[in-house]
């Protein structure tokens, strides 16, 4: 049974100078059940490493829309055999080949990106989370991406009430440069996001 976090306002307060691993091992101790999403995307390696140091069998949830490159599909196994991954993949109900006949890839400006969007990546992520039901959720946003994700902190709660953690929300590209050099971990910045498309737009 998970313990309940009364103040978020105070919780990110208090640890607004705590290390990643330090913030990390707090949200492990409220119990329940916890999860990492990733998308492997550039430094999402540090993540995953200070997550799973604490926690090797937490499932690690990719929802891959079938569109990265190939960069980030070698990058996602290097990783996966690196730090043995409880690796949970969801993918799409159809093929990126049946969707490019009956929908393509619209732009963001296109009236359907938002069902591309919904089909690809949403769509994935809601049966994610209604399969495997976390409590507490450690993912890699962080200050600067997004208007949205400035509004955030390292602690936050979703509409569901999922305790949403941040571990790296206030490290910089250099900060994490560190961290990567320091355990001895890989990097791949050849990423793209087709439902995101602009770095700085929030992916749905």
């Amino acid at each position: 049974m998970m313990k309940q976090v009364k103040n978020l306002e105070d919780l990110n307060q208090a640890f607004s100078k705590a290390n990643p691993r330090k913030i990390t091992a707090w949200a492990l101790e409220l119990g329940g059940t916890p999860v990492i999403t990733t998308n492997f995307r550039p430094y999402e390696a540090a993540l995953l490493h200070c997550v799973v140091q604490l926690s090797p069998e937490i499932p690690v949830v990719w929802c891959d829309t079938g569109y990265n490159t190939p960069f980030t599909y070698k990058h996602a196994e290097e990783l996966r055999q690196m730090l043995d991954l409880n690796l949970r993949v969801f993918v799409p109900k159809h093929t990126v080949g049946y969707r490019e006949v009956t929908l393509g890839q619209p732009g963001i400006d296109h009236p359907d990106h938002a069902q591309f969007t919904e089909e690809v990546k949403l769509e994935p992520f809601r049966r994610a989370m209604s399969e495997l039901k976390p409590t507490v959720w450690f993912t890699n946003i962080r200050k600067g991406q997004t208007a949205v994700r400035d509004q955030l902190d390292i602690f936050s709660e979703t509409r569901d009430g999922i305790l949403k953690v941040s571990p790296f929300y206030h490290w910089s590209d250099s900060e994490l440069d560190g961290y990567l050099q320091e355990y001895g971990l890989p990097n791949e910045p050849r990423y793209t996001d087709p439902t995101k498309v602009l770095a700085n737009r929030e992916c749905g």
